[in-house]
């Protein structure tokens, strides 16, 4: 029962996630900086402590207990990660919902889900999985199979965005993805989903905090909403940063008083899109509650956001006007994903 619950909770996190950008869609003239910000305000700083509160009281007291050498870590990782943050929002914006979700996804989800298991190989901690765990054990080797198919799910997925830009005029980009751009969005994706995978090196580093708010009698299915809040004060540091360079760069600062805009509509779907945002990692959270962090919750996590992606990138007609091959090759892509899954959580209920 745990097993499916962690499923079922990584499965509405990855719907959150992989359709956190739809809001964006509805905001007008104002330029990426501006409503990616805006977003993020609510991402990084407003929904992360108030979904704490009201799952751990008492947080803030738990943070400043934390040794500053924790603190310091997690807020770093979380610095990293908001680099591939940036960059994400960069490829989805050259490569489309589906492949540059796949892409992005793709590598976070292998440098997420494996570099843990080598740390905790050289350092072992109870409860955690080592790469000898996955090397030597069959549960251990099953999810290991999984973490393999998916990437060659990932890798077909790209396959089919190669196969979509040969076969796409000018005119079809316009319909799907205006600034469809293979090379860039690659080069853009890679980085973005190495950087990406630092989200997870950040749970681990923040864990004593989660370990506290146990200890204290919290909800263990709630634990990490405490080290969220530490870990994206890194996020949102990188993003403000960038966004604010941008901003005076582009003479976009007028964005968010410009009365010739929809300026409600902008905020509130700017708003809306940061806040699913972050419900990926509150429901994240209660899956790792379930499964145990490591492999096993990273790869199904990354998992169900690239098919929920990729759905709603059919959705949006994004391979309108490629070839019935192409159309396969991005649907053998997904299957193969949506295969990983079921492999991966099979070997974690063994465990």
């Amino acid at each position: 029962m745990h097993g499916i619950l962690g499923i079922f909770f990584h499965l509405i996190g990855g719907f959150a996630s992989g359709s956190f950008y739809m809001p964006f869609k509805k905001v007008k003239k104002w330029s990426w900086e501006s409503y990616w910000i805006i977003g993020g305000l609510f991402s990084w700083l407003i929904v992360p402590p108030l979904a704490a509160w009201l799952t751990v009281p008492g947080f803030a007291g738990i943070i400043r207990e934390t040794p500053s050498h924790i603190i310091g870590i997690t807020i770093l990782f979380g610095v990293l990660w908001g680099m591939g943050g940036l960059t994400y929002g960069l490829g989805v914006r050259y490569l489309g919902m589906s492949l540059g979700n796949s892409v992005v996804l793709g590598f976070c989800s292998a440098f997420g889900a494996l570099v843990p298991s080598f740390y905790y190989n050289f350092f072992p901690a109870p409860g955690k999985t080592c790469f000898n765990d996955l090397l030597t054990k069959g549960w251990g080797q099953i999810v290991l199979a999984g973490i393999v198919l998916c990437l060659i799910g990932i890798y077909i997925c790209g396959r089919a965005g190669m196969m979509k830009e040969k076969e796409l005029t000018s005119a079809d980009k316009l319909k799907s993805v205006s600034e469809f751009n293979l090379r860039k969005g690659l080069i853009v994706a890679v980085f973005s989903g190495i950087m990406s995978a630092c989200f997870n090196f950040g749970i681990e580093a923040g864990k004593p905090m989660a370990d506290t708010a146990v200890s204290l009698g919290m909800n263990p299915l709630y634990q990490n909403n405490v080290t969220y809040v530490v870990l994206l004060w890194g996020g949102l540091a990188t993003n403000l940063i960038w966004c604010m360079i941008l901003n005076a760069r582009n003479k976009s600062f007028k964005d968010y008083t410009n009365k010739a805009t929809p300026l409600f509509n902008n905020y509130f779907y700017s708003a809306l899109a940061g806040t699913i945002w972050f419900m990926q990692f509150f429901f994240y959270g209660m899956g790792e509650s379930k499964l145990g962090n490591g492999a096993s919750s990273w790869i199904l996590h990354m998992a169900f956001i690239i098919l929920i992606a990729n759905l709603w990138g059919i959705a949006l007609k994004e391979w309108n006007g490629v070839s019935k091959k192409t159309k396969t090759t991005i649907t053998l892509g997904i299957a193969t994903i949506i295969m990983s899954v079921l492999l991966v959580g099979f070997g974690n209920s063994l465990k």
